[in-house]
């Protein structure tokens, strides 16, 4: 039966791997799960490991878990018999002795998106150096891909989960709570005080691109948006509108040109629209860089120059945002250092001390990087 939060049996519980049958302690259960068969043949499993090494199981296991316990010549020499056998030990064995999973999920908007690259890349560095795997995933902004991955990280049974959540309402994240696994909220300011969360304040990035905009004289400005239903686009759309009041404007300077996807694709499609405007802004804000790049394209293929004809300021401050043909504007996310933080606080969470851990609320500063873009002279 499909539910809200993915697949569950008939009593809405998610179909977790059965908790009975016979029991196997030890080293044993190790081997046991390691072993699987092809044909005629079965897989080299921890017993196998131990007679050609001549040591015990436990030695083995030792080597595999603790090899600290274990002197260096009989640890080279178990290495040896290992990668000469070509065994491979079961995480699945590994997580039932150890009670606890090796492998913290994270699940992002969209990896097309350097931005989330980096947030990859920070949280990986951070859990790798624990001792930890990460599994990514990529909701692609929908929520109910979302919810599915979700459920998926529920029956792996994962040590803990990143989200970058696609739900403004918090509603899959209110579902997956239930099953008692900790999980950091990533780019998203979130007050819950069931979880951690940590994210740039995107109400004051989206005003730092408008009061730098109104700073240079211009009263009609564009926001290309995106994805109503994305908290980024609501905060930064408010933060917007808060610098227009401090700027005594109205909130129709503000023309909106809405976005089903936060891609270079919808900001050429914006550009188009932007040019066929009756009254043309003279300035655009673009809920990310890509959507900004892509109504750079749009402008500069239509012989509009920018910042001369129209400034364009982006959010993030990807990579290319600075190789672009005219230098963008950007407000910066410090990406890398959102996903080191987001593992670190998942792996306070679930490590030794876990029961002296408080929930945080990080909330980074953002920083507005001015390039060509915006200003001649940038």
């Amino acid at each position: 039966m499909r539910t809200g939060l993915g697949f569950s049996g008939t009593d809405g519980s998610l179909p977790f791997p059965p908790t009975g049958g016979p029991v196997i302690r030890g080293a044993d259960r190790e081997g046991a799960l390691a072993r699987r068969t092809t044909g005629n043949r079965s897989a080299v499993g921890i017993k196998d490991v131990a007679r050609e090494a001549k040591v015990s199981v436990g030695t083995v296991s030792n080597v595999l878990n603790r090899p600290e316990r274990v002197s260096d010549r009989t640890r080279r020499h178990v290495q040896q018999v290992i990668a000469r056998l070509g065994y491979v030990r079961s995480e699945s064995a590994r997580q039932l002795r150890a009670g606890r999973s090796r492998i913290v999920s994270l699940l992002v908007l969209d990896m097309g998106n350097p931005f989330f690259v980096d947030v990859v890349r920070g949280a990986e560095r951070t859990a790798r150096d624990a001792g930890l795997a990460v599994m990514v995933c990529n909701s692609g902004q929908s929520v109910q891909e979302e919810a599915d991955y979700l459920a998926l990280f529920a029956e792996q049974r994962v040590r803990g989960a990143l989200v970058t959540s696609a739900d403004s309402s918090g509603h899959t994240l209110r579902e997956f709570r239930r099953f008692g696994i900790p999980f950091v909220v990533v780019d998203r300011v979130d007050g819950n005080e069931e979880g951690c969360s940590v994210a740039v304040d995107n109400v004051a990035g989206g005003a730092l691109a408008i009061r730098h905009l109104t700073a240079a004289g211009h009263r009609r400005i564009a926001f290309v948006s995106g994805p109503e239903h994305l908290k980024q686009v609501q905060d930064r759309r408010a933060g917007a509108l808060k610098a227009l009041d401090e700027a005594g404007l109205p909130h129709e300077a503000l023309h909106e040109l809405p976005t089903d996807r936060l891609d270079v694709a919808a900001g050429r499609d914006a550009g188009a629209r932007l040019l066929g405007l009756a009254r043309r802004p003279t300035a655009v804000f673009c809920a990310n860089d890509l959507l900004a790049l892509g109504v750079l394209q749009t402008l500069y293929t239509a012989g509009v120059r920018v910042p001369d004809d129209i400034a364009i300021v982006g959010y993030d401050d990807i990579e290319f945002a600075a190789a672009a043909t005219v230098p963008l504007t950007s407000v910066r996310q410090p990406a890398y250092a959102i996903g080191s933080i987001a593992a670190d606080l998942l792996l306070q969470e679930t490590g030794e001390k876990a029961g002296e851990h408080r929930h945080e609320h990080v909330v980074l500063p953002p920083e507005l990087v001015v390039r060509q873009s915006s200003t001649a002279g940038g």
